[in-house]
């Protein structure tokens, strides 16, 4: 399955350092999903480079959310981890809006 790990990145994250270990948590979930055979997908991954390449904070806005709300479209599934943030919770909507699984653990994600 192709899934997607929704978590906090930017909510909680005073500095670019807490930033990054909201990222970092979000890949090990995609390595561990990937070892069990799946796609991790993870909207930040995707956004970031784009909104780097474009002139960084003008056009996050307009580049994170929107990028990753049409993800969850293309995705099987979705694993929420983390804390707070509004972003993952409007992404799991979107998941259970669509009768697609929203997980919480990795342990509840099914062999593919």
């Amino acid at each position: 399955m192709w899934i997607m790990i929704a978590g906090p990145y930017t909510s909680g994250a005073k500095t670019d350092a807490e930033k990054q270990q909201n990222l970092d948590r979000m890949n090990r979930a995609a390595y561990a999903l990937l070892r069990r055979g799946h796609t991790p997908i993870i909207g930040v991954n995707m956004a970031l480079p784009v909104i780097q390449a474009n002139g960084g904070a003008e056009v996050y806005d307009e580049v994170m959310m929107p990028l990753s709300l049409t993800l969850t479209e293309r995705c099987d599934a979705v694993l929420r981890i983390g804390g707070a943030s509004q972003g993952a919770d409007d992404e799991v909507a979107r998941f259970r809006q669509a009768g697609k699984p929203v997980y919480t653990a990795l342990d509840q994600v099914p062999a593919p």
